[in-house]
């Protein structure tokens, strides 16, 4: 019996899609869509995110506009987006909820640096927690006989080497989003 690293490694991506969704969803300056989609609105008698309920667009680099299909729930979206509590503030022209982000001060991006590599941090912990549990798992392996001392070893060794590239690859979008709050 060998040990799947594939359910580890997938484990261990799921951490680094996490964060890669989370820096997507930072409000950095930049208009992106993903800071406002999946906020639920009450609407036709359920919960459900902006992007079900109307149409999202990026017409400049600081402004969201939020189409809504059927003009009844624009109210609602304003709403949800206010009790959201995500720093923006939405503003409904009967046609559009328009939302401008405003301009970032240093401080703020130095705000936001810290925030990245703590969020990077956390990224690392939970990968380093997947390779822990399955370390105990090949020793287990080998005390009950299941695996040969050479097998554990390599698969170790294996095990490893997946952990590396991804703490790399989490390195590299710490260093990617923290570059691109600095030079907004």
């Amino acid at each position: 019996m060998s040990i799947d690293l594939k359910t580890a490694k997938a484990a261990m991506e799921k951490s680094l899609e996490h964060l890669r969704g989370l820096f997507s969803k930072m409000r950095v300056g930049r208009a992106s869509t993903a800071m406002v989609e999946d906020i639920k609105v009450p609407a036709y008698g359920s919960q459900m995110s902006v992007k079900e309920l109307a149409a999202l667009s990026i017409p400049d680099a600081r402004t969201i506009a939020i189409q809504p299909w059927d003009k009844g729930v624009m109210a609602d979206i304003e709403r949800a987006i206010l009790a959201a509590n995500i720093g923006l503030t939405p503003i409904n022209d009967g046609k559009l909820v328009r939302i401008n982000l405003p301009s970032l001060t240093e401080e703020r991006r130095k705000e936001f640096v810290k925030e990245i590599k703590k969020e990077g941090e956390d990224s690392k912990v939970s990968i380093r927690n997947v390779r822990r549990d399955f370390m105990e798992l090949i020793k287990k392996s080998k005390e009950k006989g299941t695996i040969s001392e050479d097998e554990q070893r390599r698969t170790q060794d294996e095990l490893q080497k997946i952990t590396d590239s991804l703490i790399t690859e989490v390195d590299k979008a710490v260093d990617s989003k923290s570059k691109e709050v600095m030079s907004i």
